[in-house]
């Protein structure tokens, strides 16, 4: 019966991955905008740098490494279609489609997420090599086998978390008549909080202390310095942390769906 379930949720990313194809546009743009992020740190960095070898711990290259793969990170985190995509089937009418599907709401729209983030995972990797050997940047990547697996633990538990954070905010339409408020606010705060703007080694330690308690701090920042061989020392804590989170935000989930979804009364698939 588990390994029904698991095929079911495989086939749904199977359906998004193979969906992406049909977008080209977005590809195209995709892989210009890793682009320009990239020319953009090259510039930014440099002028920061300037005479200095070494800015917050970090020299010009590692600083580079850092920006290229939290930016490689941050654009296969494609949960906000989620919340957007709740929201407008609740405004419409249609949300009822999801309600009658054989699987769990929010493991749907989970899976779909991972399936589009899994094509624009290799598509950002294959662009992110091509232009970092055309700028001829020396990027840093450690060869810690054990940091490079708690990377990709956090990585895959953060891109989980922000479909629970977005699928919440979500079904927040059925209570609130409009809630571009609420993803305005997320959106803004996760682009600083989560170290994609910013390293956030270059903040005030008190601050760093406090955002370790929350799940931003381990979402985009953490796994990027562990690829880079810095914070080895917060690698186990963070992926604990990270998934006591995910633990908390199934039963949120849970509850808030459960309760809310009684409230709904859209016809028709």
């Amino acid at each position: 019966m588990l390994i029904i379930i698991k095929m079911k949720y495989i086939e749904i990313a199977k359906i998004s991955y193979k969906a992406q194809l049909a977008w080209r546009f977005d590809i195209i743009f995709n892989v210009l905008f890793t682009v320009i992020k990239i020319i953009f740190a090259v510039i930014l960095w440099g002028a920061v740098f300037g005479e200095r070898d070494v800015v917050s711990g970090l020299t010009f290259h590692t600083m580079l490494s850092y920006y290229i793969i939290s930016s490689f990170l941050s654009k296969i985190e494609l949960s906000d279609g989620v919340s957007g995509e709740i929201s407008h089937r609740i405004r419409e009418g249609s949300f009822s489609k999801y309600m009658v599907l054989p699987a769990k709401v929010e493991g749907y729209f989970l899976a779909q997420t991972l399936g589009a983030a899994s094509f624009y995972a290799i598509l950002n990797f294959i662009a992110a090599a091509i232009w970092i050997f055309i700028f001829r940047i020396q990027f840093t990547f450690t060869s810690d086998f054990k940091l490079i697996i708690s990377g990709i633990i956090l990585t895959i538990l953060g891109l989980i978390f922000m479909v629970q954070l977005n699928f919440l905010l979500g079904i927040l339409t059925l209570k609130f008549q409009d809630i571009q408020l609420f993803l305005m606010i997320k959106n803004t705060l996760v682009a600083f909080i989560t170290g994609t703007m910013l390293p956030l080694s270059l903040l005030p330690e008190i601050v760093i202390g406090i955002m370790r308690f929350f799940p931003f701090y381990y979402i985009t920042y953490l796994p990027s310095m562990l690829f880079i061989g810095n914070n080895q020392e917060e690698a186990i804590r963070g992926v604990a942390i990270l998934s006591a989170w995910v633990l908390v935000f199934i039963i949120i989930n849970n509850f808030s769906y459960n309760k809310l979804r009684i409230k709904f009364d859209g016809v028709g698939i």
